[in-house]
């Protein structure tokens, strides 16, 4: 079933891009103004979201038809729920009682020189004592939450677009 009113395919794809946009552009301010560094869990799910915010864009400019549609609206489900699942396991790392989390660990890019890609990311999704720390809140929740619901957000419009509404 199409609908008839509403922002059509494109508008959304290009807003959910915006909304891609202005997450990384507030993550960059947060780094470099507010001078809070991120851990390497965060820096995942920023590669999460700039994945999301690449696909939007990319099936906003293309506005393929019915398959070509669908293609976008499962990549697009899969980069939210990879995100989503970065932010889960970030919260649950928060979440822990103090002394239950590895110390904190080398930098991301020290990793990168020393390991492979694929031990990087294993270390990083088992998480050390940086991830831990909450050093930035809007609402008493912290970055990796509010990450959380924009991963979510964006996911059901980007499929909701691509997959129901009008091209």
């Amino acid at each position: 079933m199409i609908l008839q009113s509403g922002p059509g395919r494109r508008a959304l794809n290009l807003i959910g891009f915006a909304v891609c946009a202005a997450l990384m552009a507030y993550a960059y301010y947060v780094q470099y103004a507010l001078r809070i560094e991120p851990c390497p869990l965060c820096i995942f799910q920023r590669i999460g979201v700039a994945v999301m915010g690449l696909i939007l864009l990319l099936a906003g400019l293309h506005l393929p038809r019915r398959f070509g549609a669908h293609v976008y609206s499962a990549l697009i489900a899969v980069a939210s729920l990879a995100t989503v699942g970065l932010a889960i396991r970030h919260l649950w790392i928060q979440h822990m009682p103090e002394g239950t989390v590895a110390a904190c660990g080398a930098s991301l890019q020290f990793l990168l020189k020393i390991f492979s890609l694929t031990e990087v990311i294993t270390k990083v999704l088992t998480g050390s004592g940086e991830c831990h720390q909450i050093n930035w809140s809007m609402l008493g929740l912290s970055m990796p939450a509010w990450v959380l619901l924009a991963a979510l957000g964006l996911g059901a419009l980007g499929v909701y677009a691509n997959s129901y509404a009008r091209r």
